[in-house]
């Protein structure tokens, strides 16, 4: 372990430089993430649903693989981890840029898969090794804001690519973030021999298999799956919904980053007012609010095109306000669910299996992300089509009536953020009758 300063700001080095590799990737991943849906369908000719299949299996996929990709990290060295991880990342991204085949888009998006699930233990690895017990609360809540100043980032810059020079040059972008991420682990990052023994594939296998076997941890992961499906349709459904409703002048990516915005401004505060309700009841203010969230994107597009005065300060599409809103509410929700479930989470830990467990805390990730994602590719299919499926010869008139009931697809999410919020009301419910009576035993 490096020397830290407890009470202070500064850290090591090495810290310093993990977290400058991690706003470079993040800035890479979202800012192609935000168009992925986009790019499968109008540059390499996936249908909305195939589309939706093969995004969703990339992004579950990477946040499935990363504890299985921690056991070569704890081989191989954290050096050597993040040359392969940032060099596949390149790679992956700038052939994304040349090569549009169908079958050689899926073999590049396997790669980018692999690469991606290398970052989270190698980047979370340094932070967790480079501070103590005193200031790695705060060492986390520096690295949590680098992850949200490197999202925000790259959506921000990808519209200018994408109306500018097209959407595929978008690869280029995150593969030169990627690569500059890569001079870092080549030549400025500094390994540490550690002695510590980390798991093998047999032991992470084994310890998803005992997360299995615990049922209120489950139950809770599958209901706040419900969440993060919602969450989800930030990347899935909404870039596509937006453009074919306003057309190609629209940046979604944009609208993306009012999340994070929320995040950052909200979740301490939020956080530490509700420090002292117990965890699934923080989970269930957020889970409430997410209905909401999908109700607030669903009158985007039955409030007409008469614009909304903001405050008196500016005009706005209705469909660019709702949008906002819902974005932010969803944004709000995160706050009060995500650091509550990750505590939870880590307290159904067995000692000394904490770290093995946090590695799959983002099994809600793995399942919202399969279904949401193919979710999408219908609904878009049948509410929001593809303007290429179109008849050809449309007035504008024609074409919009195509459009006229898009707005249904929300009405979906809005019915699963109610499934998911009673569904944990019934777990609250059950989880404190079953401690009731084991306290009664006792």
């Amino acid at each position: 372990m490096e020397n830290t300063q407890p009470t202070s700001w500064k850290f090591p080095s090495r810290f310093w430089i993990a977290n400058a590799m991690e706003l470079m990737e993040r800035a890479a991943y979202y800012g192609f993430f935000i168009v992925l849906t986009l790019y499968l369908t109008d540059i390499v000719g996936f249908t909305d649903i195939e589309t939706g299949i093969i995004a969703g299996v990339f992004s579950a996929g990477v946040y499935f693989f990363p504890p299985f990709s921690g056991t070569f990290v704890d081989k191989i060295g954290f050096k050597n981890g993040l040359i392969i991880a940032f060099g596949l990342l390149t790679i992956g991204y700038f052939f994304l840029g040349i090569f549009t085949t169908k079958l050689m888009v899926i073999i590049l998006l396997i790669i980018l898969m692999v690469g991606a699930s290398f970052i989270k233990p190698l980047i979370t690895g340094t932070v967790a090794k480079t501070t103590n017990e005193i200031n790695r609360a705060r060492g986390f809540s520096l690295f949590y804001w680098v992850v949200n100043i490197g999202a925000f980032s790259g959506k921000t810059v990808v519209p200018y690519i994408r109306q500018g020079l097209g959407l595929e040059h978008v690869n280029f972008f995150s593969s030169g973030m990627a690569f500059l991420a890569l001079l870092f682990a080549l030549f400025v990052f500094k390994d540490v021999k550690e002695d510590t023994k980390g798991k093998s594939l047999k032991e992470v296998w084994e310890g998803l298999v005992r997360i299995f076997t615990k049922g209120r941890l489950i139950a809770l992961t599958l209901i706040v799956s419900g969440f993060w499906l919602i969450q989800g349709q930030l990347y899935a459904t909404m870039p596509k919904f937006v453009i074919r409703l306003q057309g190609e002048e629209a940046k979604p990516e944009w609208l993306a980053n009012v999340n994070p915005l929320v995040v950052v401004i909200f979740v301490v505060l939020i956080t530490q007012l509700m420090r002292k309700k117990q965890a699934v009841n923080s989970i269930f203010v957020g889970m409430l609010i997410m209905p909401l969230s999908a109700l607030a994107m669903a009158f985007s597009n039955i409030l007409g095109s008469q614009a909304i005065n903001v405050f008196g300060l500016f005009n706005m599409h209705p469909l660019t306000f709702m949008m906002i809103v819902g974005i932010a509410l969803q944004g709000l929700a995160e706050c009060f669910i995500s650091p509550r479930f990750l505590e939870y989470f880590s307290l159904q830990a067995p000692k000394g299996e904490e770290g093995l467990y946090m590695g799959f805390s983002h099994l809600h990730s793995f399942f919202s992300y399969i279904i949401g994602f193919v979710m999408s590719g219908f609904l878009l299919d049948s509410y929001c089509p593809d303007p290429t499926t179109l008849p050809a010869g449309l007035t504008e008139v024609q074409r919009m009536a195509y459009y006229a009931d898009a707005h249904y697809i929300w009405y979906y999410f809005v019915g699963i953020g109610l499934l998911a919020a009673i569904a944990l009301f019934v777990f609250k419910i059950v989880i404190k009758k079953i401690d009731a009576k084991k306290n009664l035993q006792v």
